[in-house]
């Protein structure tokens, strides 16, 4: 992927960031969201009448933003940010961990930041068991069990392949994410058959459950050097490229069993700017496929190739908008047809609305991706 891309798209005239403006911008927005005392980042930066505003707590949100800013400090050597508190806030008390999913991005964020730790960290959170313990390992939850098998992966890339029942979870995970992938390489969101909820919603994916798993068998592919999972990962990258719509934008969510689109809208900018480039450029270091069109054009949507020809980017502010949405009915309604073959393209600009605000996790990703490209 060349840094200049966008810079490029604004000599002619369609974008405004260069891709390292862009990492500037999302690290002086993290330090905005980040809360001083409690050393953790918010859940929303929202705008407000009174201006932006920081709301909640997050300490999901503060691995995704750790790992981001540990990949810029790599780049740039330096941070405006002091990572080792807030790592240490997040490994002071873990109760926040109300997931397998949370237990692996914390071990992904160990294994990055203090592989040191990760040892005694592994033992504490009990991951040797967390598939079978947590609920979304019972129901086979793809995103969560996704960001469990990342952890895994990063274990093993941090040099540490012994830990106890390292290898049967990450068997288990990769079991399970395999059973959630159609034939065309399109996850479902949930274990078909492991709930109720499952066999009734199991069978849609979010751009979510296509992006993470896609993540997971790329970093087990580079740990273990497994064929299989290079190969997990190249085919449902390429599906999302072969379904990536024509102004760049990901759509929202997808049937595992026909392998098309469900539903378009909302269309969200974190998925533009960093989680479809992150999925992307992960496979291509893992298996040297090329995917630089679809990264291009994906990046192109947030400066303005978008259904509003309007720049999402606000570097004042430090933040990126969340999405452009339909009104739930008319989302409802869209998805349905767009479901019974009755609608393509893009829908009504007129109809679409934008949401003013921005999360962590979308500015940490970005520069999870992006940072010293």
């Amino acid at each position: 992927m060349r840094s200049d891309t966008l810079t490029e798209q604004k000599r002619e005239g369609k974008g405004t960031e260069s891709i390292p403006e862009l990492c500037d911008m999302a690290v002086a927005g993290l330090l905005k969201m980040l809360d001083p005392e409690r050393h953790m980042f918010c859940e929303v930066f929202n705008r407000t009448d009174k201006g932006m505003s920081r709301e909640r707590l997050s300490s999901r949100y503060t691995t995704m933003a750790l790992l981001g800013l540990h990949r810029y400090e790599q780049s740039s050597g330096d941070s405006p940010i002091a990572m080792a508190p807030v790592l240490d806030a997040l490994l002071h008390d873990t109760h926040w961990i109300g997931c397998a999913g949370d237990l692996g991005l914390l071990l992904w964020t160990c294994a990055e930041l203090a592989p040191e730790r990760l040892p005694e960290v592994y033992q504490r959170v009990k991951a040797e068991n967390a598939l079978e313990r947590f609920a979304d390992g019972q129901r086979g939850a793809t995103m969560e069990v996704a960001w469990f098998l990342t952890g895994i992966a990063s274990c093993y890339l941090a040099g540490y392949a012994d830990l106890r029942g390292l290898a049967e979870q990450a068997v288990t995970a990769r079991n399970i994410l395999e059973a959630n992938c159609g034939t065309s390489g399109v996850y479902g969101h949930l274990s078909r058959s492991n709930s109720l909820a499952g066999h009734v919603r199991g069978r849609i994916g979010s751009f979510a459950d296509q992006v993470y798993p896609t993540i997971a068998f790329a970093r087990l592919s580079h740990a273990l050097r497994d064929e299989k999972a290079a190969q997990m990962a190249i085919r449902t990258a390429k599906k999302m490229c072969e379904l990536q719509a024509p102004l760049g934008e990901w759509c929202w969510q997808y049937d595992s069993v026909s392998g098309g689109v469900v539903s378009r809208y909302p269309v969200y900018s974190v998925h533009q700017h960093a989680m479809g480039p992150m999925m992307l450029l992960s496979v291509s270091e893992a298996t040297g496929c090329e995917f630089r069109e679809a990264i291009d054009k994906s990046l192109a949507w947030i400066s303005g190739n978008n259904e509003l020809h309007r720049n999402f980017v606000e570097p004042s502010l430090g933040v990126v908008w969340r999405c452009i949405y339909l009104d739930s009915l008319e989302a409802y309604t869209d998805a349905a047809l767009r479901f019974m073959l009755l609608r393509s393209g893009a829908a009504d600009a007129s109809r679409l609305k934008v949401r003013y605000e921005c999360r962590p996790y979308e500015l940490g990703w970005l520069l999870y991706a992006f940072a010293g490209r």
